[in-house]
Parts: structure tokens; sequence; C-alpha cells
């Protein structure tokens, strides 16, 4: 599954927790991530069903999350589909996380 921004859900650490039921993974990758970002995560926080989903089960950031928010306005399957591609909104994730960007190039030049 491919997010809305080009990330691999099923290569992240929160999806996979959620899929296993792994608490100790959960705890994990809060502490984690709580290190790397500099914002507390809690293990609760750490549970995701992908952020297409349409249930309540997303990583906590996923509510707040502006490309999510935009794709789902839009209705788009993901960012490669949008006539705006690519928008000042993933600009900055693109910076953190290369691959997403290449996931969506590739996704934009098949669809041509």
């Amino acid at each position: 599954m491919v997010a809305y921004c080009g990330i691999i859900c099923s290569d992240c650490p929160t999806f996979k927790a959620t899929k296993m039921d792994d608490d100790a993974e959960r705890r994990r990758v809060a502490k984690l991530w709580t290190k790397q970002y500099g914002k507390e995560f809690k293990m609760e926080d750490i549970n995701c069903d992908g952020c297409l989903t349409r249930g309540q089960r997303v990583f906590s950031y996923c509510n707040i999350c502006e490309i999510r928010k935009c794709a789902r306005e839009r209705n788009v399957e993901n960012c490669a589909y949008c006539e705006d591609y690519a928008c000042k909104k993933l600009s900055k994730l693109f910076d953190e996380f290369k691959p997403a960007k290449e996931v969506l190039d590739e996704i934009r030049a098949s669809k041509t």
C-alpha cells in the first residue's frame, strides 16, 4: 500500500507493529521516534492501518497531516495523481524521505 505522500505503508514500523499486534515493537518505535523527532510518542500512538484507511486506527500524526487532508479532499489515490504534483506541501517530506518522491515519480511516469 502506498500512502498519499508516497511512503510505502508496509515498510513503516508503525504499520508493521499494528499488523503484528506487537506491543514491544510499539514501545520500541515510540522511544525511537521520540528521540528522532523531538516529540513525545507513546505506545498508544503507534497504531496504524495506513493513512488511506477510512477507519479510526491511523498514526496520531495522520489526523493533522496536511498532505493526507489535501489528497482526501481532492479524492486522489495518492499525490502522483494530483494535477498539482509535486506541490509545496510535499517538499519538506521529500527532503526527509527521498524514497517517497521516487515512488510518486514512478507512479506518475507510469500513468502517462
